[in-house]
């Protein structure tokens, strides 16, 4: 049976699928095929047809989508009710009160996901110590209730002060809403994350409220239409945390798909360490719509608890840390007020999409430059003859105002679009206290191979590995996840003072509770493994790092180790930790994995000379390119026809059949064994890279 991974972007929607009992020749499936905005489940039914796929094959099926943060940047959802305690009706719009850009008087908040005439309080309050002080009142509710019910609401979010200690006034709220509206789909923030600060859960709350109706239309139809199709396979659905978890539970946890389609490019950035042993890789992932970067240790991506899906607007459940930014394929070059050559954030997307794909686009993109640079294939590898002409013209509307010819205009679009990129992976490495020097950039996306060199080369990254899913990277990452359950809960305590039995005690509590999450996925005990971590502080600090605490019982030595940790963990993020400041527990995460199938190192093995007869070239054509304004005729390598160990000198071109790896003057690439490409930007320092093959 086929282990099926499928992801779906803006503008493709791509598979990934290997099967568990076939031989090695045999193994791999891959499909890239354009996205259906309009309806994302064709693009899922287009892509198994057009792997060969028939869903009858399918032993486990794992998607990535971006439906819920779309829905949400677009505010395009059926608006939900929000009832608040008495006086905090408008947090979620006054937020922290803070400036996105200090000196900008023209700087406008983004519009609350809830208008203010959906918001709602009740008269209420529960005390930071769990006590009531004053109580739900029912008459008071009941008319609440009623008004939402004669708007027509049927989603909605109850953030009530302090529930985080205690949830009952919100639960007593939900039964009475459910006495007017029976299927009324409800969100507490107790249930959703029982945290401290009230902005990020209510913010969150809003969020799973808002998503409610979305979501589940969505995977109601995919489950539907797979079954219809004879698809019996279980259907698992892509985390913001990096794992995965059963539709069923995606209905009732959307906010945990913020991150859904680029969670998978993490997971595959997990496969390459299990297979080359790099410890440190930053993951970039170039789309038709965005980029995205993210950073990979010891096959981990790094978490935060900082995500703010726009200004002023927090989530805080456990999220890899992704930097998104608005540069891809798609991206459109346009021309400033002051005159300066600007490229995205706006997008193209699927439809129109670039003006070389004939679909109606008239604005240059960044895939027109690359194809007027001869880095593109003409014909994207068969998938469908691209307009040259079309591309030219589009350049030319920006060209000819600044002066230029379409090859410097052509060539200016990409060092800017690279440039925004370097920035992003500055974000995500330095931010974090990690110097990007010091890392392996990873190259993913179909548009990834174009740019690799020139953003790592501004990034002052030396080592690229591109690897041979390069084109459908999250789709791969999907295929391999575990299923994966945060589970947490305020825990405010200075270790000073503090009874040990009372913190095992209380992650005790959460790993049942992250059992019972796991079993409902279907996996049994004998494949569950738990991780537990401290969000802490100093305290008097207003932020948490978060620290690994061993398992087991924990007792005053322990207390000692995990405060130890704590401060290495400090110093690494923010470069400075002090043993003398008193330490506090704030919140404590239980993270349940459930373990699943892994494709072997030995399947995905290719075979020295990929099967070819000896002297047979890779060379399948050669190509009229232009590095530096200068033109140059490349050899066009077919990654089919490579061999492990092949050395192949800039300027060249690697052709993939869903993306192309440009390799510029005085750059060297190299194969190896699973079909990755090694590129050293610098040839002169190359050991490394065969060192890492080896």
């Amino acid at each position: 049976m086929l282990r099926v991974g499928i992801d779906v972007g803006g503008t493709f929607t791509d598979l990934y699928a290997w099967d568990e009992e076939a031989t090695a020749s045999h193994k791999v499936r891959m499909a890239k095929v354009l996205s259906t905005p309009n309806d994302p489940v064709i693009g899922v039914m287009n892509a198994l047809a057009e792997a060969g796929i028939h869903p009858s094959e399918i032993g486990t099926i794992i998607h990535g989508t971006t439906i819920g943060t779309n829905a949400l940047l677009e505010r395009k959802y059926p608006e939900p009710a929000l009832i608040a305690t008495a006086g905090f009706r408008d947090t979620i719009e006054i937020g922290r009160q803070k400036r996105s850009h200090l000196y900008d008087p023209y700087a406008t908040k983004p519009s609350p996901l809830i208008s203010r005439n959906r918001r709602f309080t009740v008269s209420e309050k529960m005390g930071s110590d769990g006590k009531t002080v004053k109580p739900v009142k029912r008459e008071d509710a009941k008319q609440v209730a009623e008004q939402i019910a004669q708007l027509g609401i049927k989603n909605v979010a109850i953030t009530f002060i302090n529930s985080y200690v205690d949830g009952r006034h919100e639960k007593e709220m939900r039964d009475i809403i459910l006495e007017v509206i029976p299927d009324a789909k409800i969100a507490l923030s107790s249930e959703t994350s029982p945290k401290m600060g009230e902005l990020g859960r209510f913010v969150t709350t809003a969020i799973r409220a808002s998503l409610f109706p979305i979501v589940e239309n969505y995977i109601s139809r995919l489950e539907k239409t797979l079954e219809d199709a004879g698809c019996t396979a279980p259907l698992f659905i892509v985390k913001s945390n990096g794992g995965m978890m059963r539709s069923a539970a995606t209905k009732e946890h959307p906010e945990e798909l913020i991150e859904s389609g680029p969670a998978g490019g993490v997971a595959a950035g997990g496969l390459i360490h299990h297979l080359l042993d790099q410890k440190n890789l930053i993951i970039t992932d170039v789309g038709g719509t965005s980029f995205e970067a993210s950073l990979v240790e010891e096959g981990q991506g790094l978490v935060t608890d900082e995500y703010e899906l726009e200004w002023e607007m927090p989530v805080i459940t456990p999220m890899l840390d992704i930097r998104s930014i608005g540069a891809g394929g798609g991206s459109i070059a346009w021309i400033d007020d002051g005159g300066s050559l600007r490229v995205g954030p706006k997008s193209a997307g699927a439809a129109p999409g670039p003006a070389c794909y004939g679909k109606g686009g008239t604005q240059p993109t960044v895939t027109d430059a690359n194809l007027v640079l001869g880095r593109l294939n003409p014909t994207l590898s068969g998938k469908f003859q691209l307009d040259y002409e079309a591309a030219v013209n589009a350049i030319s509307t920006v060209a000819e105002p600044l002066g230029l010819s379409v090859i410097e205009c052509a060539e200016g679009i990409i060092d800017i679009v690279c440039e925004n990129m370097a920035d992003a992976i500055r974000m995500v490495s330095t931010d974090r206290g990690r110097d990007p020097r010091d890392q392996t950039y990873v190259s993913f996306g179909g548009a990834g191979g174009l740019h690799a060199y020139r953003v790592a080369q501004s990034a002052g990254i030396n080592r690229i590995l591109v690897p041979s899913f390069v084109g459908v990277d999250c789709a791969t990452g999907a295929s391999t996840m575990d299923v994966r359950h945060d589970v947490e809960e305020t825990f405010y305590a200075p270790i000073e003072g503090l009874n040990p039995k009372d913190l095992t005690n209380a992650f005790d509590k959460l790993e049942e509770k992250c059992r019972h999450l796991l079993k409902s996925d279907g996996i049994t005990s004998q494949k569950m493994s738990f991780e537990r971590i401290a969000l802490m502080r100093y305290v008097g600090q207003s932020y948490q790092v978060a620290t690994p605490v061993p398992n087991g019982s924990i007792n005053q030595n322990t207390l000692l180790e995990i405060a130890s940790t704590f401060n290495k963990e400090h110093k690494r993020e923010y470069g400075v930790a002090n043993e003398n400041f008193p330490v506090a527990f704030v919140t404590l995460r239980m993270t349940g994995y459930g373990k699943t199938e892994k494709p072997k190192a030995s399947d995905l093995k290719i075979a020295s000379g990929s099967g070819i007869q000896k002297g047979t070239s890779s060379i399948k054509e050669q190509r009229e390119t232009y590095f530096n304004g200068e033109k140059h005729i490349v050899d066009v390598h077919d990654v089919s026809l490579l061999s492990n160990e092949q050395e192949i000198d800039g300027p060249a071109i690697i052709e993939h059949s869903n993306s192309e790896i440009v390799i510029p003057p005085n750059a060297l690439a190299v194969f190896d064994q699973y079909g990755f490409t090694h590129i050293t930007v610098d040839k002169t320092i190359n050991q490394s890279n065969k060192e890492v093959m080896q």
